[in-house]
């Protein structure tokens, strides 16, 4: 059953129409509604390909969290092998909203590290909805120093709303533990690259895509506050979270324009959920030449070239 967002209402109804000619036709066979459910379905794919021509940043906020995109779990059973789980940050606890262990893609062995938001009710909880605590972090670090210490290309996949806010996570040392997070971003001599594949919230986001190489899903987005958390701050009011959306530029096309972003990988008509193989082939794609462009690089230009790019994206910011 297709989730539909609340602009895509209209496009529900046509379809649900299509699919209540087809069952009152397979119900009674001498039925003939076939034509009159094809017209509806070239109706639907007309109007589908005009909501999704120009869609406005909120839009874009509300495809990126669709409950149906493909999460970091799905990309690493399809797009990468032998895949070793590795838990707990050696400190406190393991937390379930960071994933990461040990892989190969294209039969390399790499670190792959992603945020899982959990895909029904139960998972959703278990994984706090991707919103990682202070002991996440510290295990991302941990595996991204494993990394460079054996060599391994590092590989995140970022998908938050943004670091869990709650008491708990704040007097274990939330800030710190983010801060130390980015540091070692910065500091491992391997390549690194990151793909937003859903929503990238504020530091929690920054924290593992603090890369060489940034790339983002059409209609994913990366923000350092949510739209509803910024108009709540700016105006006292989170129902003007459109006008948010527009002032934070938090779109894959106007980060790449303001060096932020590095790629933008194309999503299928409707978005990500509506064709999760053709999602995940463009991602794999992505991060294969991604790779390719930082495998003959030395350590020390690795990390000189990355802290470059970060120094340098005021400058291009205010000339964007």
């Amino acid at each position: 059953m297709t989730n539909y967002l609340d602009f895509e209402k209209p496009l529900a109804e046509i379809e649900g129409k299509a699919e209540e000619l087809r069952a009152m036709a397979r119900q009674n066979e001498e039925m003939n509604v076939e034509a009159e459910a094809a017209a509806l379905d070239k109706k639907a794919a007309d109007m589908l390909v005009d909501l999704y021509k120009n869609l406005t940043p909120w839009r874009k906020c509300q495809v990126a969290r669709h409950p149906d995109r493909p999460h970091c779990r799905d990309y690493i059973a399809a797009l990468f092998t032998e895949f070793t789980p590795l838990a707990g940050d050696r400190n406190f606890a393991d937390d379930y909203a960071v994933t990461g262990g040990l892989a190969r893609f294209n039969d390399t062995p790499v670190m792959v590290i992603g945020h899982e938001k959990g895909n029904d009710t139960k998972s959703r909880i278990k994984h706090n909805f991707g919103m990682a605590r202070p002991e996440g972090y510290r295990k991302a670090v941990r595996l991204m120093e494993m990394a460079d210490k054996f060599g391994l290309p590092i590989i995140s996949l970022v998908d938050t709303a943004g670091a869990y806010p709650g008491k708990g996570a704040e007097e274990r040392g939330q800030s710190e533990a983010i801060a130390r997070s980015t540091e070692t971003c910065l500091q491992v001599g391997v390549p690194l690259v990151s793909v937003i594949i859903g929503e990238g919230g504020s530091g929690g986001a920054v924290a593992f895509a603090t890369a060489d190489r940034v790339a983002m899903l059409e209609h994913s987005i990366y923000s350092v506050i949510s739209p509803e958390g910024c108009a709540s701050i700016l105006w006292k009011d989170a129902e003007k979270m459109r006008e948010a959306a527009e002032a934070l530029r938090l779109t894959a096309q106007d980060l790449t324009q303001l060096g932020v972003a590095d790629v933008v990988i194309k999503e299928p008509l409707g978005g990500a959920h509506r064709d999760k193989q053709a999602t995940l082939e463009g991602v794999k794609a992505a991060i294969s030449k991604m790779l390719a462009e930082l495998e003959d690089k030395d350590s020390k230009d690795i990390i000189a070239a990355r802290r470059k790019k970060y120094l340098d994206l005021g400058s291009k910011g205010l000339a964007a």
